[in-house]
């Protein structure tokens, strides 16, 4: 008799685990944690954070259970993110991927886990022209324009500074391959000579050699396209310490606070940085900026805030419209969530896009970061933004689109 109750007990227990991890609905945040972008996580991850609270404040999804982030670390790098996915995905049972965010990591992950075992993923950050033709059975998609884009915005900006010959270093990895060639392609294109297109590996002490014969091709500034983490802040540094380039343009991986940190804003008055950006109109910007600094006390300004919060809040509300965690149909209600037509939803919206979706009703996310309106290769359009460095950050001065 006691072995029949303890035989109860324990699957009373038991049964009580099933009911609550079935009670969860499991996201995963593929963050490089460690790595050449650690210095760009915590606000990224706090804006994901910040979804998630949302959710779970405004009743929970799918009839009020739990919306849970799982947060690995892929490192920005292939063979980790695809090593972290793999647990997200065969271990964590979950039901969509936010992330990567480095190029490398995002296409990695997705050609050996998500695209394979049908899940859906959703990158803020990636922005290699490699992801436009992916084989990815709609699986794949995010919220910042290609490096088609930023390539060509770049080269605008560096004509308009008056740069008619540059240099460009950059890193050997899907993000630093894509940008260099379409940044050369637009610049040459508009009258702009490269006098030197360098590509380097990121994990080297020294690029004096490199920069050396760069140095010596007539250039009027260097180009410099990698992580600031990784190889890009050192490569300003060695181009200064040696007389080398005292002018340099950068684009969103090198514009990192790290780099302020090791170079110093005097030294980095004359450059400027291209990256994805929010529309400066956007009426919900300022409340969700204002109401992210409430939470977290400071970093609504730094890179990427917006696409991590969207990116999250897109998936949880394709898991709501599909009404179930099951994979394919996840996918396929992103696009009815993002694309118009439809009622208007917008951050912290949560109960609302609720209430619709039971009624019904046709919702269109518009994000902190804008419109998401995905094309057939999971692309959007999106802003590209000018900074330049304002004491120990960044201030934008401009906005393409």
């Amino acid at each position: 008799m006691k072995l029949n109750l303890l035989a109860s007990a324990i699957l009373a227990v038991a049964l009580g685990s099933t009911s609550a991890v079935a009670e969860e609905v499991k996201v995963g945040a593929l963050m490089g944690i460690t790595g050449p972008l650690a210095n760009f996580i915590p606000p990224i991850l706090n804006a994901a954070r910040l979804a998630e609270k949302d959710v779970n404040d405004g009743g929970g999804i799918l009839g009020g259970e739990k919306f849970s982030l799982v947060v690995v670390d892929g490192q920005a790098a292939a063979q980790p993110s695809v090593d972290a996915a793999s647990k997200l995905v065969n271990l964590e049972n979950v039901a969509a991927i936010m992330g990567g965010l480095s190029s490398g990591a995002t296409i990695a992950s997705a050609n050996a886990v998500s695209i394979p075992n049908g899940v859906l993923q959703v990158s803020p950050t990636s922005t290699s022209p490699a992801m436009t033709d992916m084989e990815d059975n709609d699986f794949l998609f995010r919220i910042v324009p290609s490096d088609n884009y930023q390539g060509q915005v770049l080269a605008r900006m560096v004509l308009e500074e008056k740069l008619n010959k540059v240099a460009v270093a950059y890193v050997n990895n899907d993000y630093g391959v894509g940008i260099a060639a379409t940044f050369k392609a637009a610049y040459e294109s508009m009258g702009g000579t490269v006098t030197a297109f360098e590509k380097h590996e990121d994990k080297k002490n020294s690029y004096r050699g490199e920069l050396a014969s760069m140095a010596s091709s007539g250039a009027e500034a260097l180009v410099v396209i990698a992580y600031a983490g990784g190889s890009g802040a050192k490569i300003v540094k060695q181009s200064l310490e040696n007389g080398f380039f005292d002018r340099f343009v950068g684009t969103d991986g090198l514009r990192d606070d790290l780099l302020i940190e090791q170079i110093g804003a005097e030294a980095l008055a004359t450059t400027f940085f291209s990256a994805p950006t929010s529309p400066d109109d956007n009426p919900v910007g300022e409340t969700f900026h204002a109401r992210f600094d409430e939470e977290f006390g400071e970093g609504s300004d730094k890179p990427f805030v917006d696409q991590s919060y969207d990116a999250t809040m897109l998936i949880a509300l394709a898991i709501e419209k599909a009404g179930s965690v099951d994979r394919t149909k996840v996918r396929d209600a992103l696009r009815e969530v993002a694309n118009a037509p439809g009622e208007q939803i917008g951050p912290g919206e949560w109960k609302k896009a609720v209430a619709l979706l039971a009624d019904g009703k046709d919702i269109n996310y518009e994000g902190v970061s804008g419109s998401h309106e995905f094309d057939e290769n999971g692309d959007v359009a999106g802003f590209i933004g000018k900074f330049v460095v304002d004491g120990d950050s960044y201030k934008q001065t401009a906005i393409f689109k």
